[in-house]
């Protein structure tokens, strides 16, 4: 298996995120697994870009993961925040725990398949344990219901479906399905 180093991305790595964001948008299956057009992320303003990446790499409460081969060249990544309790999630609901919220799977096409999704996530899921305040007791993310490959992949690596069913925002036709991680339990 080639070589891929899973880091946080850099404030000045912009263009970049940039750059994979609108790669990811124009995949085949990214209106089933996303909620933004690659149109409208496009006409999106550089200063936009630059805060993402800033808030993605100096935020307490997010952080967005890549995968970068030795050349440089970005495979993949996955965002992650904090949704605090007492807080609104996306759907405007108060949310009941301490939970970390993953979004912005994507991985090349050319990589798929090769383990990066597994260093992406184990990446994001030790910056989740780490945080202190709040302390965080599950991960969750969500998974179009015909998104089969992708749903897999969640189930193999830990998370389960929690029940939890909810109309794609812009699609009420389409579902989406809640997965959840929960905190390991302390090794005595």
């Amino acid at each position: 298996m080639e070589q891929f180093v899973t880091r946080p991305v850099r404030t000045d790595e912009w263009q970049k995120v940039k750059a994979l964001r609108l790669e990811a948008l124009a995949d085949p299956l990214a209106p089933m697994a996303f909620l933004e057009s690659v149109e409208d992320a496009a006409a999106k303003p550089d200063a936009y870009w630059q805060e993402r990446a800033r808030g993605a790499a100096e935020g307490v409460h997010v952080r967005q993961f890549i995968a970068e081969t030795p050349d440089g060249q970005w495979a993949g990544s996955v965002s992650a925040f904090v949704e605090p309790v007492g807080g609104a999630d996306f759907l405007e609901r108060t949310v009941d725990t301490d939970q970390a919220h993953f979004v912005g799977v994507y991985v090349r096409p050319e990589w798929r398949g090769r383990g990066l999704t597994d260093a992406l996530f184990t990446a994001a899921l030790q910056w989740a344990w780490s945080l202190e305040e709040p302390r965080l007791e599950r991960v969750r993310l969500f998974v179009h219901e015909d998104n089969a490959r992708a749903g897999g992949f969640y189930r193999r690596y830990g998370f389960r479906p929690s029940g939890l069913v909810i109309p794609k925002p812009g699609d009420p036709a389409a579902k989406e399905l809640e997965y959840v991680y929960p905190r390991p339990a302390a090794r005595r």
